[in-house]
């Protein structure tokens, strides 16, 4: 574990290529560190130093919005924000204006036609509906536009790598993802997974656009939907925990403003706490449940509420609901 600590201070410290070697050499000249941390360490190496190399590269790189919603917004102007696009890098296609007015105001390219964003980037994200997303890339497929340059990230709920990877061309490299909103304030969180002939590359590049404004991580295709239900639905959760939280304060006599700050900072504090100390959230609860004190009858109200099981049962309906949208979808195409 000593080791392990070691390599990512280093890491986080300089960041370097001669860095990172020279923990490299101390992994391997080292008998006591097992074989298995050392395959580990040289394989996040490895992702590290694409990832370097990949972020010079970004300067030649265009990414575009096919689909101008808010998903495509918080992930634009989240990128924008991080520092790791220019404006001038970025292309947005929609049918109407009503959402490319976002893009036109953060100066990015816009269009009403989606073949000039393929024609200008490399990296098309896919931010149309689920039920549109076979009459696109039908229509793109069709006009020729998808050439083998082009690497396909979709972020439509319950597509599937392989109902996409049938409606393109041949080896296009596509990568399915799950980003959420608050992607837009650089605290977002995303599960992706590539596709047949997507390259690990590929992913690093997905991972290093994405992960920038979201904790982006790589996870099989099976859990994309409960990825879905989880955390790509979860902000409207959390945001009703909150108002439901400030609620409760107003009536106990709090102004309403304060009141959203407080019970918003006590998630965003709650959440840290979890993320953080690698604590399970049951325990960390229990350290602030004194015996007859102010919280434990909290909790006990909360229990009688049902809130547990309504957000359990949240995350299955919007799972079982990401899978529904995914079948309809495959058989509109059929």
């Amino acid at each position: 574990m000593f080791v392990l600590e070691v390599w990512i201070h280093y890491i986080k410290i300089f960041h370097t290529t001669i860095h990172v070697l020279k923990v490299i050499y101390f992994l391997l000249t080292h008998s006591d560190v097992s074989s298995h941390l050392q395959k580990t360490v040289l394989k996040k190496t490895k992702i590290l130093l694409l990832k370097d190399k990949m972020s010079i590269d970004l300067n030649k790189t265009s990414v575009g919005f096919i689909g101008a919603g808010h998903m495509a917004q918080a992930l634009a102007n989240g990128m924008l924000k991080a520092g790791l696009l220019k404006p001038n890098q970025i292309w947005a296609s929609a049918p109407t204006t009503t959402n490319l007015e976002t893009f036109k105001d953060m100066t990015c390219h816009i269009t009403h036609a989606n073949e000039d964003v393929l024609s200008a980037c490399t990296v098309i994200f896919l931010c149309v509906k689920p039920h549109l997303v076979c009459q696109v890339l039908k229509k793109l497929t069709k006009k020729n536009a998808i050439k083998s340059h082009h690497l396909i990230v979709s972020v439509a709920a319950g597509i599937s790598i392989q109902f996409m990877e049938k409606l393109l061309p041949e080896k296009t490299r596509v990568i399915r993802s799950m980003p959420n909103t608050p992607s837009l304030v650089q605290a977002g969180v995303c599960g992706y997974v590539r596709g047949t002939h997507a390259t690990e590359e590929d992913g690093i590049m997905v991972s290093h656009l994405i992960g920038s404004v979201a904790m982006c991580e790589l996870v099989p295709e099976n859990l994309i939907d409960t990825v879905t239900g989880l955390s790509g639905s979860g902000p409207a959760y959390v945001y009703t925990v909150i108002q439901a939280m400030a609620d409760g304060a107003v009536k106990m006599g709090l102004p309403r403003s304060l009141a959203v700050k407080f019970a918003a900072q006590t998630v965003l504090g709650g959440a840290k706490m979890v993320l953080e100390t690698g604590q399970q959230p049951t325990v960390l609860r229990d350290e602030v449940c004194s015996p007859g004190g102010t919280t434990i009858y909290g909790v006990c109200a909360l229990e009688e509420a049902g809130l547990r099981t309504g957000l359990l049962r949240a995350v299955e309906a919007a799972t079982l609901r990401a899978k529904e949208l995914g079948n309809v979808s495959t058989n509109t195409e059929k």
